[in-house]
């Protein structure tokens, strides 16, 4: 009787630990991400993906997404089909991290209007790792928080080849929105 009453309270207290760890967290699982790498007088470059993975520590200001790269969706087909196979490598670079860290980051000072934090981690793009430093607004939303943001990247930071056929076409950085609904 003692020992499974000890048992009962042990998986209580593993039960109460597990909870609160994941009541720190907030997480989607449909972030949003537009790139534009659009030239002018050039067919628009752009892209979206709607199912972009993303996690913050309430606790912490850890933070961390995942995109998979073959979820970007472009207008015309065969710019996406050559975004896959010939730039980003997509069999063989399938997504694209980031894991950081919201500097000074109190979700209880956290109210509907944006809050500009700043964001430092590693971006991992066509498998280069480069640190990045961004800005990211954060508000609070009725069941956790939006995280909004852009900065821009250059492809060959990460080993992105663009041929010279196409190079006036392309942008020389891209810019990248992101915009996530947080919630617990």
């Amino acid at each position: 009787m003692k020992k499974s009453l000890l048992n009962s309270f042990v998986l209580l207290l593993i039960f109460a630990a597990v909870t609160n760890a994941s009541a720190q967290k907030l997480i989607t699982k449909t972030g949003n991400i537009k790139f534009q790498a659009s030239m002018p007088s050039y067919e628009e470059v752009a892209a979206e993906n709607k199912s972009v993975s993303a996690v913050l520590d309430q606790s912490t200001g850890d933070f961390a997404s995942l995109v998979l790269i073959k979820g970007f969706r472009f207008k015309v087909a065969l710019m996406e089909e050559h975004f896959n196979e010939n730039y980003m490598e997509s069999e063989k670079f399938s997504k694209a991290t980031f894991k950081g860290k919201i500097e000074d980051f109190d979700i209880s000072k956290i109210t509907s209007t944006p809050k500009n934090f700043t964001l430092k981690g590693d971006l991992t793009i066509h498998g280069k790792t480069k640190p990045v430093t961004v800005i990211i607004k954060i508000s609070k939303a009725v069941s956790g928080v939006n995280a909004i943001g852009a900065f821009e990247v250059k492809p060959e930071d990460f080993d992105i080849e663009i041929p010279s056929l196409v190079r006036k076409k392309v942008a020389d950085k891209i810019k990248i929105n992101y915009n996530f609904l947080l919630v617990k």
